[in-house]
């Protein structure tokens, strides 16, 4: 990008910061700091795909190439983001908004949705479920919808999906085993506190690496405590050292890698679900990327071309057989703390974290971390997630009465409805829960209507914001009251943006 544009692009916009959205820093810092910015969304980025092989049963080498392939996706992904996407200076990652339905799908899969189901049998439907949706979002993007549905999409309802996708997963089970390993749960939160809001200001370091430092200091004891028999083999916080020696040195990552996707219509709407509440919180972070880098509100042009290009980079995902893709809000983050807002440094990261999902070694030291560990970081991370979604309520009038019930309704049937498909417990009960309606029974417990409801229901912020798009938009309500109009005027013009097509085909390209 020539330095015309540095104004609407950011670059110079804030003086806090140390590298614009245009400036390209020295390769060896570049590096560094590119591989800072991927630090901060490590955590999250192995903790969806360590959750899914969980609840798949994937056998712990399958799960090493699992892990590598996220990071493979991750790579792609961020460098197709950054150069034909909206070309915000936004990691793309694995993505919680999809997370939820996935964990329904996969566990609608062992009640007789399709028989023989194991973990490649769960996993190919789950690449078929994001395939087909993000098709849908593809669409949705490049056709210029979501920037038309933009108009319905205010705080008030980015707020409480975004905030359902932390506080829907307050229970995992790496956080509420009855056999929880405490201690070492406890030194991995009191670290990542440490660092992040005590220490901060003492050292850089501390400022820049508190997840990864915590991580690290805490796996070293689990391994020495291991490795001095003081933790044994099946107890909660053991290192199983000698797996690290025997991945192999490079894994065979590649499309179709699990098996062909296959598609069950349910399946696919309960995924979209996940996609809708994706796009969402991506628009979220595509204001909060521009408001970081003192830019301009992003156009209706540049969120179309960002979520059109997140659906790609969706559908890539499903090929290589992931969860998904979408912005990252940690990375974002760190632009606020660090200052370094460079894309030339965003995506050198990303060739980093793509060599690096090829290497075996990598992706299995990443499993030998202990569920403590990642519970500690998952408290850390999802309440993260819950401050973000809860951050946009800084555009809307909480004096308002309505605003306050819209946002309290929505989190609360967003909390309440998951944890009344949970307690059903699985599809077969509820189809019968379903059959016994009045009049309407032998229609709802039809299998493609029960088991779409059955996996949108237990997707807290599909519930959620479902809940807050209809209410938002059906109760009277000002544009200044909702939010919108100070949107509005935050917004950048359509000519500001520039495609990567009209930036290399325009009349100033030789400039």
């Amino acid at each position: 990008m020539t330095g015309e544009d540095s104004a609407t692009d950011g670059s110079g916009g804030r003086d806090e910061l140390e590298y614009g959205i245009d400036e390209q820093p020295p390769l060896d810092e570049s590096v560094v700091l590119g591989v800072q910015h991927y630090l901060t969304m490590v955590g999250a980025n192995i903790a969806v795909p360590l959750i899914l092989a969980e609840a798949m049963e994937m056998p712990a080498d399958v799960a090493v190439q699992f892990v590598g392939t996220f990071f493979v996706v991750s790579g792609i992904a961020t460098l197709a983001q950054t150069t034909f996407g909206n070309r915000y200076p936004i990691v793309q990652g694995a993505p919680f908004s999809m997370l939820a339905p996935a964990l329904a799908i996969i566990g609608a899969m062992g009640t007789g949705v399709v028989d023989g189901a194991d973990w490649q049998t769960a996993l190919v439907q789950l690449q078929g479920a994001i395939i087909v949706a993000a098709t849908v979002q593809v669409a949705l993007g490049y056709f210029g919808l979501v920037g038309k549905l933009r108009r319905f999409l205010s705080p008030v309802v980015i707020a409480p999906t975004i905030a359902l996708i932390g506080l829907a997963l307050f229970d995992v089970g790496q956080i509420t085993s009855t056999d929880q390993n405490w201690w070492l749960l406890g030194l991995t939160l009191g670290l990542i506190l440490l660092f992040s809001q005590y220490l901060d200001v003492k050292r850089k370091a501390f400022r820049l690496y508190p997840v990864i430092l915590a991580i690290s200091i805490a796996w070293l004891v689990a391994a020495g405590l291991s490795a001095g028999n003081v933790l044994v083999d099946g107890q909660p916080g053991y290192v199983p050292l000698e797996d690290v020696t025997d991945a192999s040195l490079i894994l065979p990552i590649h499309p179709f890698q699990w098996g062909v996707p296959e598609i069950t219509t349910a399946f696919v709407v309960g995924m979209f679900a996940g996609v809708l509440a994706s796009i969402v919180e991506s628009i979220g972070d595509y204001y909060a990327v521009a408001n970081l880098t003192g830019s301009a509100a992003p156009s209706e042009k540049r969120i179309n071309h960002g979520i059109g290009m997140e659906g790609l980079m969706n559908v890539f995902s499903g090929i290589m057989g992931t969860g998904g893709s979408t912005s990252y809000s940690e990375n974002i983050g760190a632009i606020g703390l660090t200052g370094v807002a460079s894309r030339y440094v965003v995506q050198v990261g990303a060739v980093v974290m793509l060599v690096a999902g090829f290497i075996g070694y990598f992706g299995q030291l990443i499993v030998t971390i202990p569920d403590p560990i990642i519970g500690g970081l998952f408290i850390a991370m999802f309440g993260q997630i819950v401050a973000v979604g809860l951050s946009n309520l800084k555009h809307v009038d909480l004096d308002s009465s309505r605003n306050v019930f819209i946002i309290g309704f929505a989190m609360f049937v967003g909390l309440a409805i998951p944890e009344y498909m949970a307690n059903v417990g699985d599809v077969g009960t509820f189809q019968e829960i379903l059959g016994g309606v009045a009049v309407l029974g032998p229609v709802l417990s039809e299998p493609l209507f029960a088991d779409t409801l059955f996996v949108i229901g237990s997707t807290g912020m599909a519930v959620g914001g479902l809940a807050a798009l209809f209410l938002d938009n059906t109760i009277p309500g000002t544009r200044e009251e909702r939010g919108l109009a100070e949107w509005e005027r935050l917004t950048e013009d359509e000519s500001e943006f520039e495609t990567f097509w009209e930036r290399w085909t325009g009349p100033d390209r030789e400039e």
